[in-house]
């Protein structure tokens, strides 16, 4: 089987890796498509410790399975024990025993198979393409904010980044009517914005202490500085990023202003998929580029290069 491999903080591709077998319970989805995202390029810079094949966004069709084979699916990247206490809990995504495709001790998506529990695949409606589909889980992770937090129309929220998940978000957050403004280095951030009907600004122009809700989408110390002046007193900075290594950050400012921090990860996948059959979300435009899996490495340089969105592979 050809995958995607990373060890040491170097990637490779490999041709000689066996095909999963799925476990009782499981299935073996043969991928379809697969997209890059910043936990991705962060995995090989070593944010954290992981030996696998990489991928965790995909959408793709079971091969082996009992009852649905053929079926065409996108899968919950968490798989959970439903055991330990906070799968009681019904917060399964923190499972102390939970293994993540492609990022904690289970194989991902970067390959021709993968296995995840029937449980954690879901069905794609017919009517929505797999360059549509693949975004399920970034879509998913950005919805998660509204599940955490209620947004009302008359916030004034404001997003900290425009790159890969920045754009979805803000695609999201519009739809609650609320007063939305997003901060966008880069013209073609911007462009993508507007077209969406999506203020922007750079960040040379932002108010400070006058957003209720101010959502942290760059993953370095310099967007939390910028996402802290911007909040006011007592409102709220939501978290959707992986940051590599700490972070200084002044606490007694956050004390003194009552903020409140709020970290944010993955999503449901149901809510998402509603939203993109019902073409609420336009995430296509943000596909920059596809390779085929042998050119899996090209893929990722592609991927890292300044101002590229999403970067797609086909196996």
């Amino acid at each position: 089987m050809q995958a995607l491999w990373l060890e040491n903080k170097q990637l490779q591709y490999r041709t000689d890796l066996p095909i999963p077998k799925p476990l009782h319970g499981e299935a073996l989805v043969r991928v379809e498509l697969a997209g890059i995202c910043a936990t991705d390029l962060e995995l090989v810079k070593g944010y954290y410790p992981y030996t696998g094949i990489l991928g965790h966004e995909f959408v793709g069709k079971i091969v082996e399975a009992p009852e649905r084979i053929g079926e065409r699916v996108v899968g919950e990247i968490n798989v959970t024990c439903g055991k330990c206490e906070t799968c009681l809990r019904k917060i399964p995504s923190h499972c102390k025993h939970r293994t993540v495709l492609g990022i904690h001790n289970r194989h991902g998506a970067f390959a021709e198979y993968l296995c995840l529990p029937l449980k954690n695949l879901l069905p794609v409606p017919a009517t929505i393409p797999n360059e549509t589909a693949v975004f399920t889980e970034p879509l998913a992770a950005a919805l998660e904010i509204q599940a955490q937090i209620k947004i009302n129309p008359t916030d004034h929220v404001l997003i900290v980044g425009a790159g890969r998940l920045g754009q979805l978000i803000a695609q999201t957050i519009v739809l609650t009517g609320c007063h939305l403004q997003v901060i966008a280095r880069y013209e073609k951030q911007r462009q993508l914005l507007a077209k969406n009907k999506i203020a922007s600004f750079d960040e040379k122009s932002i108010q400070t202490h006058t957003f209720d809700i101010v959502i942290e989408a760059t993953g370095s110390q310099e967007g939390f500085k910028i996402a802290r002046k911007a909040v006011r007193p007592r409102g709220t900075i939501i978290l959707k990023s992986t940051y590599k290594g700490e972070m200084l950050i002044n606490f007694s400012t956050l004390v003194v202003d009552e903020i409140t921090l709020l970290g944010s990860r993955c999503g449901a996948f149901a809510p998402a998929l509603r939203l993109l059959e019902k073409k609420l979300i336009k995430p296509q435009m943000l596909i920059d580029d596809c390779f085929p899996l042998d050119k899996a490495l090209q893929a990722f340089e592609r991927a890292q290069q300044q101002g590229v969105f999403k970067v797609l592979i086909s196996p």
